[in-house]
């Protein structure tokens, strides 16, 4: 078992910024299901949903100003399992063909900055359209990475359109087209079910085309994005701060009385390794000999 942890974390720290997506992704999935298997063992009755009150963004814009930070979480954040692969898979293909033109740190840019755009989206359309202010959406929240994973899709189809991808029972087809197509499917479904999500998905779409957009015009606003963090991250940065500690000057007779006492130490010392050895010594005695031997 250790051996297996020890292979994740070196593949972790090797492995490139999608990869990394994708075990954030996997481990709070596996976190959230191991909770649940302590509630059902143990009888644990939750009145509340962890996953929908402390990790889903809402809808709800006094929620997100006591949660602000459901607006990164919610988009690593997954109950079910095929959501997750299809997630997952979707991820795999569109970082693959990104990284082929764009950097790591891009990448990860795409991703949050997409979600951020998502969550946006959900936000406003649900505090603006009089549908959403019905009994049925009412405290709505949402949870998914798609919004990051279409707008990554959708920067790299949007920069490469004529670029072809195998699919399986569909054969070749350009990236273009099936970007295309998932967002046509997106605005159909807002009506049919889970029209928060899909108007998320809809969000990170905007994105990943707005952001190549300004690549082709000559400004990376993950550059921006990344300076940003890295201000905030220095921001937050404990500084150790060096105290300046005064002690009393030692007196004649105080500074006497402990060198009497340490050369004391030592001549027993010195006996000791004269009876039975140096190897007799403790790790105690072995630091004072060879601090007494310095000076």
């Amino acid at each position: 078992m250790q051996d297996i942890w020890n292979k994740i974390k070196l593949n972790i720290k090797t492995s490139n910024s999608y990869t990394r997506l994708i075990y954030i992704n996997l481990a709070v999935f596996i976190i959230l299901k191991i909770m649940n298997l302590f509630d059902f063992l143990f009888l644990i009755d939750n009145n509340s949903d962890f996953t929908y009150d402390y990790l889903a963004v809402s809808s709800n814009i006094h929620s997100i100003i006591k949660k602000p930070w459901t607006l990164i979480s919610y988009m690593f954040t997954h109950q079910d399992f095929f959501h997750l692969l299809f997630n997952l898979i979707w991820l795999h293909i569109g970082s693959k063909l990104f990284l082929l033109y764009f950097t790591d740190k891009q990448l990860i840019s795409t991703y949050i900055l997409g979600g951020l755009s998502g969550a946006f989206a959900y936000i406003v359309a649900f505090n603006i359209f009089p549908v959403f202010q019905s009994e049925p959406y009412i405290g709505s929240a949402t949870i998914g990475a798609s919004a990051s994973i279409l707008a990554i899709f959708i920067a790299i189809a949007s920069y490469k359109p004529r670029y072809r991808i195998n699919l399986i029972f569909l054969g070749h087809i350009s990236i273009i087209n099936i970007a295309i197509s998932l967002v046509i499917l997106d605005f159909i479904l807002i009506p049919v079910g889970n029209a928060g999500g899909h108007i998320a998905h809809l969000g990170g779409a905007l994105f990943g085309y707005f952001y190549i957009r300004k690549i082709k015009q000559g400004k990376d606003i993950s550059i921006d994005f990344t300076n940003i963090i890295k201000k905030i991250i220095n921001t937050f940065k404990s500084k150790k701060k060096i105290q300046k500690v005064y002690k009393r000057a030692k007196s004649d007779y105080e500074f006497n009385s402990e060198q009497a006492k340490k050369k004391e130490k030592i001549d027993k010392i010195l006996e000791k390794i004269a009876k039975s050895g140096y190897e007799s010594l403790n790790k105690e005695e072995k630091a004072m000999l060879f601090s007494a031997s310095k000076r």
